[in-house]
């Protein structure tokens, strides 16, 4: 059967309170705080982006699953800050790694859903013995508008996984997507910043997706919310994936290894797929997790996975867990995240 047989994840050791962003505009820091349920987030260095985030993952990945680059026959990076436009960042994260020149190669955007959609395209080559490992990578540097409610949560980070059918430490029982042209959030081409609808991004968007993927997903696989040890949700904020969970009737319980939204913010393509790590470092064998991503556009990817005994020995081996790279951080003022914006942007 299909599964992870190895992952890793990356998580800049830069941190921002948004209650310090909230006070450098002059608004309300209480009310910014209490709204979004986020303490602070990892900020990307100035010489980092998409591209080598997603290295830095993948690397931990190769190492800790013991695997060759070389036998690596597909890779997909899903982002929406790719630094090109036009040329591919997958290519680059390949030929740093050192895979060979045989490998499907592919750029996805899908909001914050395009490292999900990486594991499930990526499924089908491995299904079809096209080759026996495909690595999948979700990394962003995310974007928003300087003052914007999004600059309080848009943060940065990249989780890769590689894919096999052999000693996976998680199986992927089975998947489901649900999708609609749902317009809460876009940005035009040579438009520097996203726009959103606002309160739109919930109800219709959001809520909508999440639990149409989960419940299409649950009714597929013939299972309850009380069959899984734990479930993970996009994190666009704190809020969102909590009443998510209760209106699905999975409990905070399930929820909590994989929410880390409130200590890193939302490094939209991989929010969901560090969670889902978070999740693997401390998973006993046989147990099952939910996942489910969201991507703006709209529509969500649903996951049911089940641990093996490989988890264990994986876990000894693995020494950058989520959360010790959630723990190595250094507090940075606005003023350095605005010279960065004035310098990329040219504003």
């Amino acid at each position: 059967m299909i599964g992870i047989i190895s992952y890793g994840v990356y998580i800049p050791k830069f941190r921002i309170k948004p209650t310090d962003i909230a006070q450098s505009w002059g608004k309300e820091a209480p009310e910014v705080e209490k709204s979004l349920g986020v303490m602070e987030k990892a900020v990307a260095s100035y010489d980092e982006d998409a591209v080598t985030l997603a290295i830095e993952a993948a690397q931990k990945a190769l190492i800790t699953g013991n695997i060759n680059p070389e036998d690596i026959g597909g890779i997909t990076v899903g982002s929406e800050s790719h630094p090109y436009a036009v040329k591919p960042s997958s290519t680059i994260v390949a030929g740093i790694l050192g895979m060979p020149n045989e490998y499907l190669a592919a750029d996805l955007e899908f909001a914050c859903k395009a490292g999900t959609a990486g594991i499930q395209l990526l499924s089908g080559l491995i299904a079809q013995h096209k080759s026996n490992y495909c690595l999948a990578i979700g990394s962003d540097v995310a974007q928003s508008k300087p003052s914007d409610v999004l600059e309080y949560t848009a943060s940065s980070a990249a989780a890769a996984f590689i894919l096999g059918q052999d000693h996976t430490i998680a199986k992927i029982l089975d998947f489901s997507s649900f999708s609609s042209d749902t317009p809460d959030f876009w940005r035009r081409d040579n438009e520097k910043f996203p726009s959103h609808a606002g309160r739109f991004t919930g109800e219709p968007a959001y809520f909508a997706h999440v639990l149409g993927a989960s419940q299409a997903l649950l009714k597929k696989v013939k299972m309850k919310p009380q069959d899984f040890d734990f479930a993970v949700f996009h994190m666009p904020n704190a809020k969102f994936p909590k009443e998510a969970a209760k209106r699905l009737g999975f409990s905070d319980e399930q929820i909590k290894p994989g929410f880390i939204v409130a200590q890193i913010g939302n490094p939209y393509s991989a929010s969901s797929l560090v969670g889902l790590a978070a999740t693997l470092d401390i998973a006993k064998a046989g147990q099952k997790i939910l996942l489910c991503s969201y991507g703006s556009g709209a529509g969500s990817d649903a996951f049911v996975f089940e641990t093996t005994k490989e988890i264990s020995a994986y876990q000894k081996r693995n020494k950058q867990t989520v959360q010790s790279q959630i723990k190595h951080k250094t507090y940075i003022d606005y003023s350095l995240i605005a010279k960065n914006i004035l310098t990329k942007y040219r504003i």
